[in-house]
């Protein structure tokens, strides 16, 4: 059984995402200034290298309390010992992952704004990315931004929890939570920062001033 999930504050990241260029490191101090998940991505390693990678990241993690999560490569989990798997529109269906991995992982899923049959099934997923919110380079070909209107729309309609994402940066989290998001998934505004720490740290603070 897996326990709950905090997903406050979610960040995602591959090397390339960061200011200093090392992911190992930066996540150390993102999870130390507050972050509550992290999901590695990299599309452009080799599995040998992202397998290296996330057992890299399951280490620094142990013991912290917050899960890694995997971006796509659904083959990789038990390799890295995963916590749990990100699968986006265009990638194997939530039901075939949920066959894969078991109930003992988390699954996460994003949607296309624009086309109803995306919304995650609360039978196979738990929880779900929301976006873009705004635009942001980190993903290139994202669908058009939707702003918090559309964040609390979406929401609305979504049976699982979910993080807003997409452009997200400091002074947005309590719209987002207004719009009944449970937390906030960010990239560059803690990956791309000189001091992942404080970053995160005042990006939780956020958080937790909006849920007060």
């Amino acid at each position: 059984m897996k326990p709950a999930i905090d997903l406050s504050l979610y960040l995602v990241a591959g090397p390339a995402d960061c200011a200093n260029a090392d992911l190992v490191a930066t996540v150390r101090e993102a999870v130390a200034g507050g972050v509550t998940v992290v999901q590695l991505r990299d599309k452009k390693a080799s599995d040998e290298d992202f397998v290296a990678l996330g057992r890299q990241l399951k280490q620094l993690l142990a013991g912290t309390g917050v899960p890694l999560v995997i971006n796509d490569r659904v083959h990789l989990v038990e390799q890295i010992g995963a916590d749990g798997i990100h699968v986006g529109v265009k990638d194997m269906p939530a039901r075939e992952v949920r066959k894969l991995v078991g109930d003992g992982l988390f699954i996460g899923t994003s949607i296309n704004p624009a086309d109803p049959a995306t919304l995650p099934d609360p039978a196979f997923v738990d929880h779900v990315g929301i976006g873009p919110v705004f635009a942001t380079a980190t993903k290139p070909d994202h669908d058009a931004p939707i702003g918090f209107d559309g964040l609390a729309r979406l929401i609305a309609q979504a049976r699982v929890p979910a993080v807003a994402i997409g452009g997200i940066k400091h002074g947005h989290a309590a719209k987002a939570l207004k719009a009944g998001a449970h937390g906030i998934c960010v990239v560059s505004a803690i990956a791309g920062a000189a001091d992942p720490r404080d970053a995160a740290r005042r990006l939780k603070a956020e958080t937790e001033e909006a849920r007060s």
